[in-house]
C-alpha cells in the first residue's frame, strides 16, 4: 500500500499556545484512521494542522510525497484534502444542488454519485441549506467535500449532536465510502464504538501527544487500551 500522508514530529497550536507535541503517524492510500481521545486533547487541532489553519512550531506534513506544511489551506485543498469541520459550514442560502456544484472539481465524485451515497440529499436537492435538518446538513457537508474529489477526507466529529437513527444512516454511508470505495480518511470521534468498525486503524491522543496507535480490529477485540486512556472498555 502506497503512503498517502506522513506526519513527523508535529508540534502545532494557535497563537503562542502549543496544543500538539511531537505527533507522528502515516496513512496509506485507501486507509481510514480513527482519531480518539477525550475532550480537549488535540483531536481537532490535528485535523486543523493537516488543513493548514494552525500555527506549526515543528515537524512536517507530507501528502503524496509532497511537504505541505508551509502551504496555505486553499493550496492544500487543491492538492486533494477534503475537510468537513464540526461547524459544517454549508452555504445556507444555496440549495443542496448549488452547494455541491459550487465547489465541484473534475473527478469520479459527480453530483449523481454523491446523491447515490446520500439519497436524502437527492430528495432535497432544491431545498436551501438552511431548511435541512442537522443530519441532512452533515450529509451535505460530507457530500460537498466529496464533490471536490479529494484524495484524503477529514471529518471532525461527524456524528456529534445527531439523532441515533441519523447516526446509523451516516455511519452506513461512511462505511461504504471507506470499505467499498476505499476513500482514504481521518475521522475524529469521541465514541470509539461508533467508528472503529469502519476504520482500519486508530490513534489515541492525550494532552496533545500520541499515546496509542493500533489496528481498529485489535481494539475491538481487546478494549483494555481504550479503557486506560478513554475510560471505556468493551466497544
Amino acid at each position: 500500500m502506497a503512503e498517502l500522508l506522513a506526519i513527523l514530529g508535529l508540534s502545532a497550536g494557535y497563537g503562542r499556545a502549543t496544543v500538539l507535541s511531537d505527533v507522528g503517524f502515516t496513512l496509506g492510500e485507501g486507509e481510514a484512521l480513527a482519531v480518539l481521545g477525550r475532550n480537549g486533547v488535540g483531536k481537532t487541532t490535528l485535523i486543523d494542522s493537516i488543513v493548514g489553519v494552525t500555527r506549526r512550531f515543528a515537524g512536517s506534513v507530507t501528502l503524496a510525497g509532497r511537504e505541505i506544511g508551509s502551504l496555505a489551506p486553499e493550496r492544500r485543498a487543491a492538492l486533494g484534502i477534503g475537510w468537513v469541520p464540526q461547524e459544517r459550514n454549508i452555504f445556507r442560502s444555496l440549495t443542496v444542488e448549488e452547494n455541491l456544484t459550487a465547489v465541484a472539481r473534475p473527478g469520479p465524485w459527480t453530483l449523481a454519485r454523491v446523491f447515490a451515497l446520500f439519497p436524502r440529499l437527492e430528495a432535497r436537492r432544491s431545498n436551501a441549506g438552511s431548511a435541512l435538518s442537522g443530519g441532512e446538513q452533515q450529509m451535505l457537508a460530507i457530500g460537498r467535500a466529496l464533490a471536490t474529489n479529494p484524495t484524503l477526507l477529514l471529518l471532525d466529529e461527524p456524528t456529534e449532536g445527531l439523532a441515533p437513527i441519523i447516526i446509523e444512516e451516516l455511519l452506513r454511508a461512511l462505511s461504504r465510502l471507506f470499505r467499498e470505495e476505499r476513500m482514504a480518511g481521518i475521522i475524529v470521534e469521541q465514541h470509539a464504538h461508533k467508528i472503529l468498525p469502519i476504520t482500519d486503524k486508530a490513534i489515541v491522543l492525550d494532552r496533545g501527544r500520541l499515546v496509542l496507535e493500533a489496528s481498529s480490529a485489535s481494539l475491538l477485540k481487546d478494549g483494555a487500551p481504550l479503557e486506560r486512556y478513554l475510560g471505556v472498555g468493551r466497544v
